[in-house]
């Protein structure tokens, strides 16, 4: 059974850093893409980053480039986002997702993602 378990969520002020984690188990994710997306509330699920298992190529929606690093970690099977220079507008759920996929246009779209954690909330202040 596939698991994506988030952690690290919390509040925090504007300006200030989170670091979320992402620990999969259940199968073999070599050849997968795992992607953050997030969702605030009344709003629609949007693509934060996601990286390719085995190559490590990442990519960035434009309102986190420069500022969110999505990493992972093959031995500990877990990913991370590092989220730096953080604004109210950061402020939503925040889900791991895993997909077979690999074009960009594909992994952005939340709906081609076959499985997903919990989401851990992220509030900054201002």
């Amino acid at each position: 059974q596939v698991q994506l378990v988030e952690s690290g969520g919390g509040l925090v002020q504007a300006g200030d850093s989170l670091r979320l984690s992402c620990a999969a188990s259940g199968r073999t994710f070599s050849g997968y893409t795992m992607g953050w997306f997030r969702q605030a509330p009344g709003q629609e699920r949007e693509f934060v980053a996601a990286i390719s298992w085995s190559e490590g190529s990442t990519y960035y929606a434009d309102s986190v480039k420069g500022r969110f690093t999505i990493s992972r970690d093959n031995a500990k099977n877990t990913v991370y986002l590092q989220m730096n220079s953080l604004k109210p507008e950061d402020t939503a759920l925040y889900y791991c997702a895993a997909t077979s996929f690999r074009v960009y246009g594909v992994i952005k779209d939340w709906t081609n993602y076959a499985y997903w954690g919990q989401g851990t909330q992220v509030t900054v202040s201002s």
